[in-house]
């Protein structure tokens, strides 16, 4: 997959975490960071559960936003302790 195809899953996923989440904070390089992250731990998420997704577009947008959500509770809860 190109840079540019992670890039934009990665925005896309950012995006969609927050949405999800109920937060606008953030620009676009916040978010891109998110998805990003999010896409390393969905990865890494939904192989130690052996979940299998199909390899395109949508599997990896819906694996890296799930990453997303799940790095951002994380994060949240890391903060307010």
């Amino acid at each position: 997959m190109s840079i540019i195809l992670w890039i934009i899953i990665g925005l896309v996923a950012g995006w969609l975490a927050n949405l999800i989440l109920g937060s606008d904070r953030g620009g676009v390089f916040y978010k891109l960071a998110v998805g990003l992250v999010g896409a390393i731990v969905g990865g890494f998420l939904f192989e130690k559960l052996n979940l299998h997704v199909v390899p395109d577009f949508w599997g990896n947008l819906i694996t890296a936003t799930i990453g997303a959500v799940v790095f951002l509770l994380i994060w949240r809860a890391i903060r307010r302790a």
